[in-house]
């Protein structure tokens, strides 16, 4: 037989609330069913003045990203029966403005992605008879960890220091950095070293690595954020005791 589990949920509406709150709901605890089921259940049979974000609901889109009993995931890729016996207390991801209810403002981060250029820049281009740019094995491997990233921004909600500094650029911002600076193909890694190598960059990481943690898709900007600051480190090093190498 079907048990039940209660959903705490945060509950916002700036245009009409002075202050948030939690409702609870009582929900099926199916054994198949994941924490978006059981939204889309409230959503659909209790109340739908609820409000949250979803998508493709198999770990792609990250749009269902939020804070379930104080850590941020995918609300597609979390069992209910794993949270029994409950209660699932559930907010809207940390460090964000929020829209309504579940529903985050996510224009800052977006702001802060276009600025690392995620995208392949070439100063010239191959002619079209010479085909494809090729890569070895070897190449894509140099970045296909970084290029896994799907925007969730969980890293964000989970890093103490976007927390405290919201100017910082953020995990996911430098490791999209990082993807195309490794990429073979690319030619814009100067463009993105002036932005990413900033006080407000690389250097505002203190390396707690929750960011890391929490990634549901294994990209670790952590360790993109540290091989990026060896690397600057060392062409500093370069522009000063070998300043004809950049020439």
């Amino acid at each position: 037989m079907t048990s039940n589990i209660t959903l705490e949920v945060f509950r916002y509406n700036p245009e009409n609330d002075d202050e948030p709150s939690f409702q609870s709901y009582a929900v099926p605890c199916n054994k198949d069913w994941v924490i978006l089921d059981a939204l889309n259940y409230i959503k659909d049979n209790l109340d739908g003045t609820l409000s949250f974000r979803w998508s493709c609901r198999m770990g792609v889109c990250g749009s269902c990203g939020m804070m379930i009993n104080g850590t941020p995931v995918l609300t597609c890729a979390k069992f209910l029966k794993d949270y029994l016996p409950g209660p699932i207390r559930i907010e809207p991801m940390e460090h964000f403005p929020v829209v309504k209810d579940l529903i985050i403002e996510m224009s800052d981060f977006v702001d802060k992605l276009k600025r690392v250029k995620p995208y392949i820049i070439r100063k010239e281009e191959q002619p079209l008879s010479e085909g494809e740019y090729l890569q070895t094995p070897a190449q894509l491997a140099a970045y296909k960890q970084y290029s896994m990233c799907i925007n969730c921004m969980l890293c964000y909600s989970a890093c103490p220091v976007y927390g405290l500094e919201p100017e910082f650029l953020g995990p996911a911002a430098i490791a999209l950095g990082q993807r195309y600076n490794l990429d073979s193909r690319d030619q814009g890694k100067k463009e993105r070293e002036d932005v990413i190598s900033q006080d407000d960059g690389i250097w505002q990481c203190t390396f707690v690595g929750e960011c890391s943690a929490v990634c549901p898709k294994d990209v670790d900007p952590a360790g993109a954020i540290q091989r990026y600051k060896v690397e600057s480190t060392t062409n500093w090093w370069k522009s000063v005791l070998m300043p004809w190498s950049d020439k």
